[in-house]
């Protein structure tokens, strides 16, 4: 019976659906902060019911960052509670898996309409499309968090437990507090079984950790219980962007300088080992993901991730990503496959470049062999510097010999830095390994980041160049030619605001091919 009355409803209702979503698909040009005092931006996030408000906040004295929903009346909240609940028992929720979101939100709106009737509530339209907006985000996204899901400046997500507000870490603004409160454990718990399911995975007080992948590839990381962690549950989300940084764009951001990426692209194009090292949130895998941008396009390139965050558009590239397995077999998880296994598995796909996306334990005997017999590798470490990243690869549990180590070419050194009280990121500086004994490592720094002018310096010749010219028979004098031609490129890809993922990656692809003609259309020859 109420199968046709349902059917009935949903042909009277089907041309009123009116909900409709935008979230904001051009990126705010935002201002920097010159007076906190008086600093105040407004953008969209989920237009026209969710904007984020960046402003500086008197009573405690800083900048905050604040999601701006629609405003429901004690009436209109009694009504979203008796809709939400006649959700959950009547209407197919797996349906909303669906991706396309014109679809879900026809769908949603027509059965909130006939439960609306099916409860005699009366609710006027304007009612209706703010109850909508609760009950999409609520059921379809990520409840209360979900417009900072949208938000596209947005790197991290961090929630400490239960009664104290979610931080944020924005990409211009850096850490900030919101105005989201999670009131109670219960209602945490709840939401941190949410963001197992959304991952694939799953949560209880037995296994109270969670480390995931949500659907739109951001990594969280959650823990479940009060047991280990004294505010209740918790869980830290990292974002990524849609499209990674490019070279040029970050020549825009002044994390390096365009005599930086002339010098790593002729380092890439002659197969050097590279490492980039940092501490957390350093941008290392951001670098990492530019600098593969100089890889040759006709070159097979081999990419080992324990989270899927690199992204090429290189035709001859394999991403492998490890998997974590269920319960345990001698030892080991059931279906595990790890990093370690793939890099062993990667070097039978005859790949002329390997990425690795951090080196942590046993892989890296393996991969630094295959550097010291001939197939370059570009990968990250957590290490403040070359003496620490050197101290972790000799000692356990990696335990690499001085001569395996000393396979490696150059060391990038990333920093999360404060330039004019702001929070930003810098390439620190570069170092060539010369020699590593057991007792001492010799290096030559090439070029240097000053912190007091926020200026990139040259310091000596490079070692590397000498290696490059004796191996392939290059000149000192070609070499030095083509770092001051490639120099020029990228400043003009910069001052010409070549700054797409796709542009970018055509224009250098073309270099490697015509460059005469990439030249000319730069004006450089």
């Amino acid at each position: 019976m109420f199968s046709l009355f349902k059917r009935k409803l949903e042909l009277e209702e089907k041309e009123k659906t009116l909900f409709k979503i935008s979230p904001s698909q051009n990126v705010a040009q935002l201002p920097e902060i010159k007076d906190r005092n008086s600093f105040d931006v407004r953008y969209p996030l989920i237009a026209p019911y969710a904007y984020a408000h960046i402003f500086w906040d008197k009573e405690s004295n800083e900048i905050v960052y604040f999601v701006e929903e629609p405003l429901l009346d004690d009436s209109e909240k009694k009504i979203l509670n008796i809709l939400e609940e006649g959700i959950k028992e009547l209407i197919d929720i797996s349906f909303i898996n669906i991706k396309d979101e014109n679809v879900v939100l026809e769908y949603l709106e027509s059965n909130i309409r006939i439960l609306a009737k099916e409860f005699g509530l009366s609710i006027q339209e304007d009612s209706l499309q703010r109850l909508m907006y609760f009950i999409y985000r609520d059921f379809v996204g990520l409840n209360e968090i979900d417009p900072l899901m949208k938000d596209y400046f947005i790197e991290d997500i961090e929630c400490n437990g239960s009664m104290t507000p979610i931080y944020i870490v924005h990409r211009k603004y850096r850490n900030m507090r919101t105005n989201i409160v999670f009131e109670d454990n219960k209602k945490l718990a709840g939401f941190v079984e949410k963001l197992a399911q959304k991952s694939g995975k799953y949560v209880s007080y037995a296994n109270p950790i969670l480390d995931g992948i949500l659907p739109d590839s951001s990594r969280v990381n959650a823990t479940y219980s009060q047991d280990i962690s004294s505010r209740g549950p918790t869980f830290s989300i990292r974002k990524f962007t849609k499209e990674p940084w490019t070279p040029i764009k970050l020549i825009d951001f002044r994390t390096l300088s365009p005599e930086i990426l002339a010098y790593l692209w002729i380092l890439i194009e002659y197969q050097s080992n590279l490492m980039v090292i940092g501490a957390t949130a350093s941008g290392k895998t951001s670098f990492l993901n530019a600098i593969s941008f100089f890889i040759p396009p006709q070159a097979r390139i081999v990419s080992i991730e324990d989270t899927r965050e690199l992204q090429l558009m290189h035709e001859n590239w394999l991403p492998s990503v490890a998997r974590e397995g269920i319960g345990l077999a001698a030892g080991k998880k059931h279906g595990e496959i790890d990093i370690f296994e793939l890099l062993k598995e990667s070097f039978r796909q005859r790949p002329d470049y390997v990425i690795v996306g951090e080196v942590r334990g046993q892989e890296a005997f393996v991969l630094f062999q295959a550097a010291a017999s001939g197939h370059p590798m570009l990968s990250t470490m957590h290490a403040e510097d070359v003496s620490t990243m050197i101290r972790r690869l000799e000692t356990p549990p990696i335990n690499l010999p001085p001569s395996l180590v000393e396979s490696l070419d150059v060391v990038c050194v990333m920093s999360q830095v404060k330039v004019e009280k702001k929070e930003t990121r810098r390439l620190r500086d570069i170092s060539e390994i010369i020699n590593v004994s057991s007792k001492e490592f010799k290096i030559n720094t090439p070029f240097v980041w000053d912190p007091k002018q926020d200026k990139f310096y040259f310091k000596t010749n490079s070692t590397i160049f000498d290696r490059i010219s004796v191996k392939y028979g290059v000149s000192r004098e070609q070499l030095n030619n083509e770092f001051r031609v490639r120099t020029r490129l990228l400043w003009a890809m910069y001052q010409n605001k070549v700054f797409g993922f796709k542009e970018v990656q055509e224009v250098i692809n073309s270099y490697y091919k015509t460059p005469e003609q990439i030249l000319k259309k730069f004006g450089i020859i």
